[in-house]
């Protein structure tokens, strides 16, 4: 999948440092969720406080991508990166350093990890702009599947918790950050020929492009799908099957690591196929997958239907930045940022209505299926999107380098 030829055509080093830079933090958007039986154990939540806990840091994020996104086109993605990895650095910091006492201050630490997850608007600027638009996909897929840091959070984070405590945990996730910046100070390096800044009018002005709102909704989504389940799944299996907090997290941990690992994949094959014929057997599969596991399965057949769920969405993310760049190639670091923010608000949605479905009705079903529905309805709005966007995008540039 990932030739010599397309190792020459971009800048690998960058490419690395992207995936790790995007890999870590990741790792700390989500922490919260792994965290979450712990936290409200101690801090005796309900089932709607448990799901507004870990949908803060997805909504923040999401907004916060935004901000990224016009960062990064106007001062350069890496020292965009910097700023924000500092960023994320002090607040850990702080929080372990006086410590997490009250769930008000619970939601503040997951506003301020909202910072790291908007490194998706900087880190797929970085890589993808050393890359020619014929290898976009497999380019933004591998820096994207940095989505393995919510893995990474599920495996190790429940355990350590056991062990230290959870708020010792949140200082302990400052180390693996650090490194990341050191790999990123020192490999990262921004493409020639970056577009010049802009007005800030300028930026948004691709609001005004119906294309731009229809990919904002299909990420929000593939990636609203994936990291509200990333963020919920720990305190899912936990109420849902009764299952210790570590196991519950191992559960999470290969849910998410299939998705974020089949990222790439989604890529390369919307570049074969089109980014289009992908993201139709991704919403499909998603779609029947959480409509099953909304049915409180067995234990090992609701953790097998919600791996399905999880490479579907995770391959969809990959298709969906295959076509971003080729409707906006001129854009793509703000536009990066409002489909990535749009993503974020997927997710928050995902999280918050699971603990709400569950506090009103003792069940995640209502949850589950309305974002089944979701998954349906994008399904049937790319049937009708396909042909629009191949008359109109071909206007736009070579028909050669339209991949739909």
């Amino acid at each position: 999948m990932v030739s010599r030829s397309f190792l020459k055509a971009g800048h690998a080093p960058t490419l690395f440092a992207s995936f790790l830079y995007f890999d870590l933090s990741f790792m700390v958007w989500v922490i919260l969720g792994p965290l979450g039986v712990a936290i409200a154990e101690d801090l005796r939540l309900d089932a709607a406080q448990k799901g507004l806990m870990v949908a803060v840091p997805l909504l923040s994020g999401a907004l916060l991508r935004i901000v990224c996104g016009v960062l990064a086109d106007h001062i350069g993605p890496k020292r965009a990166g910097v700023l924000a990895q500092s960023t994320v650095l002090a607040g850990l910091g702080l929080a372990w350093f006086f410590g997490v006492h009250s769930y008000s201050q619970v939601l503040v630490l997951g506003a301020v990890l909202g910072v790291a997850g908007a490194s998706f608007a900087i880190a797929l600027p970085l890589a993808s702009r050393w890359y020619p638009p014929e290898r976009q996909g497999l380019a933004l897929g591998i820096a994207g599947a940095g989505n393995s840091g919510t893995a990474l959070a599920s495996l190790f984070a429940p355990s350590l918790a056991e062990a230290f405590g959870w708020n010792t945990v949140i200082g302990l996730a400052a180390l693996p950050l650090l490194l990341a910046l050191a790999v990123y100070l020192a490999l990262a390096r921004d493409a020639p020929g970056r577009p010049a800044p802009k007005r800030l009018a300028d930026y948004l002005a691709v609001l005004k492009s119906g294309d731009a709102w229809w990919l904002m909704f299909l990420y929000g989504v593939t990636f609203g799908g994936f990291s509200g389940l990333s963020a919920s799944l720990a305190i899912y299996f936990n109420a849902e099957y009764g299952l210790d907090p570590v196991v519950a997290g191992f559960f999470t941990a290969g849910c998410v690591f299939a998705g974020s690992m089949v990222r790439p994949v989604g890529g390369a094959l919307a570049d074969r196929l089109g980014g289009v014929r992908t993201l139709t057997g991704a919403y499909a599969v998603a779609a029947a997958a959480l409509a099953l596991a909304s049915y409180h399965l067995e234990a090992g057949a609701a953790l097998a239907v919600l791996l399905a769920a999880m490479l579907a969405l995770g391959a969809g993310n990959g298709a969906v930045f295959q076509l971003a760049p080729q409707r906006f190639p001129r854009e793509i670091g703000v536009v990066t940022g409002l489909v990535g923010a749009m993503g974020g608000v997927g997710g928050f949605y995902l999280a918050s209505t699971l603990g709400l479905a569950r506090q009103l009705t003792g069940s995640y079903q209502p949850g589950l299926l309305g974002f089944a529905a979701l998954a349906l309805f994008a399904l049937m709005a790319l049937a009708g999107l396909k042909a629009r966007w191949r008359v109109g995008w071909t206007a736009l540039r070579p028909a050669s380098a339209v991949r739909l």
